[in-house]
């Protein structure tokens, strides 16, 4: 059965993504769990193959437009993929079973949406603020410092889905100042395949995604790209991204709130058993 309402979430999702450029893990991870009660593992697993299945499209139009900083997208690569191996297999070797992974997977994914609200809240004044100085650093400590993004977001991705998007872009602003930001965004989605593959596949090989619901997720998502990527010169990308930020804010609350409920609850009931 296809439910409509798993289709219109992915539409939803979609056109902010076309729009904006983030949202995908942000919105899609927290969506599954709070609003369709899915297990934060399969949430992750599920959107990360799907976010790999959208963001192929989208990087082949930016790599047939040339807009997509080859360099930066490989010395990401370097640090992310080793990165999403290696914390893949220690979640595997840890055999985190149903409340830890859920809390583990909720905690991260609360510190991701958070970083990527305060990632496009202060862009602007980040910019304003470190862009000189990062000018004049020398092209050796860009690539180390550009190989270190890459390790933050591959853990970062890996547990949360969480984190390529607005940070990847803001990271890649500073460090690539001179790039225009088509080519930056392009090379964000182009590094974002690779990764959400990766990451993808290991959650896969570890039981935790959902096949039916990825395709009737993709199922709204790519008519939502195509309407809200048609939409984003219509609209102020000020506005946008402000509440974008806010959604994430309250998304990372409501999660941060249900955790510590949980977490009281379990304390009083051991409490209550001694």
């Amino acid at each position: 059965m296809i439910d409509p309402l798993y289709v219109a979430s992915g539409f939803g999702v979609g056109l902010l993504v076309g729009m904006t450029g983030v949202g995908g893990g942000s919105l899609m991870t927290p969506l599954l769990i709070l609003l369709f009660g899915v297990h934060p593992s399969t949430a992750v697993g599920t959107d990360l193959l799907y976010a790999a299945g959208t963001k192929t499209g989208g990087s082949v139009v930016h790599g047939w437009s040339r807009s997509v900083h080859w360099p930066a997208v490989l010395r990401l690569a370097c640090g992310s993929i080793p990165a999403s191996a290696l914390t893949l297999f220690v979640l595997w070797k840890l055999d985190l079973k149903s409340e830890a992974e859920r809390n583990l997977v909720n905690l991260v994914l609360c510190f991701a949406l958070m970083l990527t609200a305060i990632s496009l809240i202060f862009r602007k004044s980040i910019m304003e603020r470190y862009r000189r100085r990062l000018q004049k650093i020398d092209d050796r400590t860009t690539a180390i410092a550009t190989v270190i993004t890459g390790i933050v977001l591959g853990v970062l991705v890996s547990i949360s889905s969480v984190g390529a998007g607005a940070v990847g872009v803001t990271v890649l602003l500073l460090l690539y100042p001179r790039l225009p930001m088509a080519t930056i965004v392009g090379s964000d989605i182009a590094h974002a395949v690779p990764l959400t593959l990766v990451a993808g596949t290991g959650h896969w090989m570890l039981g935790s995604v959902d096949w039916h619901l990825m395709g009737v997720l993709l199922m709204g998502s790519l008519p939502g790209i195509i309407v809200g990527s048609y939409s984003a010169t219509r609209m102020p990308e000020t506005v946008l991204r402000l509440a974008l930020a806010c959604v994430l804010v309250v998304v990372a609350s409501k999660i941060m709130f249900t955790e510590l409920n949980l977490s009281s609850a379990i304390v009083t009931a051991l409490a209550w058993s001694h």
